[in-house]
């Protein structure tokens, strides 16, 4: 069982207040964006599920992982965008219609001032409730924007509600604009994200 903090409507309005619940143009993403990263999920801090009630599927920090080298240089924080996934075919989801399979995510890259970490992280929360965990499954991801830059906060119900606002952002950024949706998951979409389905 989760032991998700509850969070209370007035404690999540005074941690999001005054922030926006859709980020960056309805044209689509602006440069730098958008990065892509990959790698094989693995294992994290154990807090994702356990403490926040939101799993994370983390992907080492390291200039491999990261085409170009980018993630060295970029601010910590919250960003946004399209991950794919190769599950494998013992895995409850998985799909023999396609290798890859395209979810929106939102993920965390930096250090977690709450937790005070001492190594840099890549938690990626994918917005899709899985059936099972999926430890070395390959991962990719197109980071399509910036939503917030990380901080710390007085208690777990804060940081809880400032997550769940950052996945609303996500979801509203990505799946309410046609610019911003990949070609590749429906007819209509207007994002090129072939390089997720390679």
């Amino acid at each position: 069982m989760s032991s998700t903090p509850e969070t209370t409507p007035a404690a999540a309005a005074a941690v999001t207040a005054g922030r926006p619940a859709i980020v960056g143009p309805s044209t689509g993403p602006e440069p730098p964006f958008p990065y892509r990263m990959e790698g094989k999920v693995i294992s994290g801090f154990g807090r994702g599920s356990k403490e926040l009630g939101i799993p994370t599927a983390n992907l080492p920090v390291d200039e491999n992982a990261s085409t170009g080298g980018w993630i060295t240089d970029i601010p910590s924080g919250v960003y946004f965008g399209w991950a794919s996934l190769a599950l494998p075919s013992s895995h409850p989801d998985f799909s023999p219609e396609t290798k890859w399979r395209i979810y929106p995510m939102v993920m965390s890259i930096g250090y977690n001032p709450f937790y005070k970490n001492k190594v840099r992280s890549a938690e990626v929360h994918i917005l899709h409730e899985f059936k099972a965990d999926f430890y070395g499954s390959e991962m990719r991801l197109l980071i399509m924007g910036f939503i917030r830059l990380e901080k710390d906060y007085e208690g777990l119900e804060a940081l809880v509600a400032d997550i769940r606002f950052d996945c609303e952002v996500a979801r509203n950024s990505l799946l309410k604009r046609e610019a911003w949706f990949p070609r590749e998951v429906k007819e209509g979409g207007e994002m090129d994200c072939s390089w997720l389905v390679r």
